[in-house]
């Protein structure tokens, strides 16, 4: 039984990452949402918080990454560390990108986002450690791969000319949300992993999620690059 849940778990996530569009991939902005950020002047507070918890909820860029950071992470004390080592690492360049004005390409950030699921799906499979025979830090790795993550999520504010009234509670606002729908994604992440590591296909599972975790990330590469060298 156990493995034929793990076949049909594999099979529904390789499905849902073939089929999703280019949009959804690079965790665009809904059309409701984009006339509110358009339009919208003074501080929002609520909505804002909103919008960064849907955000980080529907950007699979991130959700992969944060699959591959606590897949082999099995105390909660570890899970907290390495979350909050990613989350210092994207707040700060989320909110300095935005209040900063710091303009960085979106594609190719997004396009390094990629390469960070890609990384730590080979970290996780031991990639390194048979090629260079050590392993790099990992908590530095994800602080390193946050504040990339938080540029990207900035590059998709910079998308609109936002009202600098209120912008600086706004943006906090936005990144309690974010941090909110990080939660509440990792939830689900950290019980269907719990549930796979009490079955003896755990390692199975483990090296083929793993690999599917390198091959979303370099399509995820390879769709950014796409829409750099086209834009």
């Amino acid at each position: 039984m156990p493995s034929n849940i793990l076949r049909l778990a594999i099979l529904v996530f390789g499905i849902v990452l073939m089929s999703m569009s280019f949009d959804i991939l690079a965790h665009g902005v809904d059309d409701k949402t984009r006339m509110f950020l358009e339009q919208n002047t003074g501080v929002q507070f609520i909505p804002f918080i909103y919008i960064g918890a849907k955000h980080m909820f529907t950007g699979y860029d991130h959700i992969l990454f944060l699959v591959g950071v606590i897949f082999f992470l099995y105390r909660s004390r570890d899970v907290l560390l390495y979350i909050s080592m990613f989350t210092i690492g994207h707040s700060i360049t989320l909110l300095w990108g935005v209040l900063g004005d710091i303009q960085v390409n979106p594609y190719l950030i997004d396009a390094i986002i990629g390469f960070s699921v890609v990384y730590k799906g080979f970290d996780n499979l031991g990639g390194f450690k048979r090629l260079l025979s050590k392993q790099p830090s990992t908590k530095l790795a994800v602080l390193i791969f946050g504040l990339f993550h938080g540029f990207g999520l900035a590059t998709k504010l910079q998308e609109f000319e936002l009202a600098s009234d209120g912008l600086i509670t706004n943006m906090i606002a936005f990144n309690i949300g974010v941090e909110l729908g990080q939660f509440m994604a990792l939830a689900f992440i950290v019980i269907a992993i719990n549930f796979w590591r009490k079955s003896p296909s755990f390692q199975r599972f483990a090296t083929t999620t793993n690999t599917m975790l390198m091959s979303a990330g370099l399509m995820l590469i390879g769709l950014q690059l796409t829409g750099y060298y086209l834009s």
